[in-house]
């Protein structure tokens, strides 16, 4: 790791647990405010070299820990198990106090009317928020370069990417600059960054965590989620963000798996009778050696835990790729149609002389970035009229085969998994040029997006071809969320330390 990371053990604050730190402030052992200063230390320390936030809230973040300490001193029982314990938040929610800028110049220091439901959760379970998290562009994009703002550094070694969209909060993670962080999963943007930085992530089911105050980049592909530094630790997050929300039409209305229980009675080690199948589509020469030798370490630990494990195909995900990159594309289209330059946000060439139409293309033109851009492009046109059957409405058939893969493989084995990405991280600048050479990066999280399923990523290692992190990806039918936190606390504990 770089200097700007931190080894963990002894006393430091920020190198324990989220379960630790929270165990510690309810038991009076340490304030939540204590914690919350060591974190904003470490940022101040660290972030000039990691660029892991773009908005830094210390004293929003000191207020919040001290109602928690205050709660705590008079009696009161705490807001929620992690009462206390700080957080990143990725800059794609709305928050009252703080800037929302999806990491894009055209949004550069608006601040929301309203708190987005996941931004609520929080606050409401006394979870101090540090601040804001880097991100690609609108989350489009797979190395956290697409940001507006700069690139964020990988903590493991600071010439390469910490991956995308959710760069920031997994870099934050990995740099001990907060114990826990939220991101959002599109096609792979919690589970890809995990990935890369060794730490842990979750995309729930799709409909299980509120998107309202979500800034929409393909509404029927994003899902936000939990992530740390442990299994249990994300399942902890879980359940405080997850639950039916009115003000979200696509919100379920099921009880939130019980992850946090899954979590722990994976942590005894034994998976007797579970049935794991290895994704035959996903396990490809093509791959980096060393992913491939980690997962295939990783499958055999599963093995000696006393799970079954068998091999299973999947033949439509080879198409997961190209249905995606219609798919969400035409959704941003759509979405991003309402940034005008009319009502917030940006405004270019207003002077008086030029029409609305006028400003409207200088802004868009002046506040978006080359990847959105192009995904803008390709939706446009992908859903113009002559090309819409053949390109959107082929993907959404493409959608549903893959869909329909899931549904016969689940009827073999309990859970699927496969490596998290092909890759372990690139350097910075190496694939800037080359959209489909990054795109490729997300070839194993793509499928479980398109079918709305959970999926998670737990670290695995360190590959011997670079000695950077890799990630191994659990995934699970719709709303059986609880099985990857068994079957990825049981790993975690049987694969020990990450060195």
């Amino acid at each position: 790791m770089s200097t700007a990371s931190r080894a963990t053990g002894g006393a430091d604050l920020t190198t324990r647990t989220a379960a630790e730190l929270a165990e510690q402030i309810h038991a009076g052992e340490v304030t939540s405010v204590e914690v919350t200063q060591a974190h904003l230390d470490r940022i101040a320390e660290s972030d000039g070299e990691i660029h892991a936030f773009l908005h830094v809230a210390g004293d929003k973040a000191l207020e919040a820990a001290e109602r928690v300490d205050a709660d705590l001193a008079a009696g009161k029982a705490p807001a929620s198990a992690l009462a206390g314990v700080p957080l990143a938040l990725k800059d794609v929610f709305t928050t009252t106090d703080m800037p929302t800028t999806c990491a894009s110049k055209i949004l550069e220091g608006w601040v929301s009317p309203y708190d987005a439901t996941v931004t609520t959760r929080l606050r409401a379970a006394g979870i101090p928020i540090l601040g804001k998290t880097n991100m690609d562009e609108f989350a489009m994009g797979s190395s956290t370069e697409n940001s507006a703002y700069g690139p964020t550094r990988n903590p493991w070694d600071t010439t390469r990417i910490p991956g995308g969209s959710g760069g920031g909060s997994a870099a934050a993670l990995a740099a001990y600059q907060a114990p826990l962080a939220i991101g959002t999963d599109t096609g792979g943007s919690i589970r890809q960054p995990a990935a890369v930085t060794a730490t842990v992530g979750t995309k729930p089911t799709y409909g299980t965590v509120s998107r309202f105050g979500l800034v929409a980049c393909a509404s029927s592909l994003d899902q936000g989620g939990p992530c740390g530094r442990t299994v249990l630790d994300t399942a902890l997050l879980h359940e405080v963000i997850a639950g039916h929300d009115p003000r979200d039409s696509t919100s379920r209305k099921v009880a939130v798996p019980a992850v946090v229980a899954a979590a722990r009675e994976g942590a005894r080690g034994d998976l007797s009778g579970l049935k794991v199948g290895v994704v035959k589509e996903l396990h490809s020469d093509s791959y980096q050696p060393g992913v491939l030798e980690s997962f295939d370490a990783a499958v055999a630990v599963l093995k000696e835990l006393g799970a079954e494990v068998i091999e299973v195909s999947c033949p439509h995900f080879e198409y997961a790729l190209s249905a995606y990159y219609l798919v969400m594309p035409s959704e941003v289209s759509s979405n991003l149609a309402r940034f005008d330059a009319m009502r917030y946000g940006l405004r270019v060439d207003d002077d008086g002389r030029h029409s609305a139409e006028q400003v409207m293309a200088a802004t868009r033109a002046a506040g978006f970035g080359p990847e959105v851009k192009r995904r803008i492009m390709i939706g446009t046109y992908a859903l113009s009229a002559g090309y819409y059957d053949e390109y959107y409405g082929q993907a959404l058939k493409v959608r549903t085969l893959i869909t329909r893969d899931f549904d016969q493989a689940y009827q073999q084995v309990d859970v699927l998994v496969s490596p998290t990405s092909p890759f372990t991280p690139w350097k910075l600048g190496e694939k800037v040029d080359d959209p489909l050479a990054m795109y490729l990066s997300d070839l194993c999280t793509l499928p479980t997006n398109l079918a709305g399923h959970p999926a998670m990523s737990v670290p695995s290692g360190l590959s011997k071809d670079d000695g950077m992190p890799v990630g191994f990806q659990i995934m699970a039918p719709a709303l059986a969320d609880d099985r990857l936190y068994r079957v990825g606390t049981a790993y975690e504990a049987a694969r020990g330390a990450i060195a």
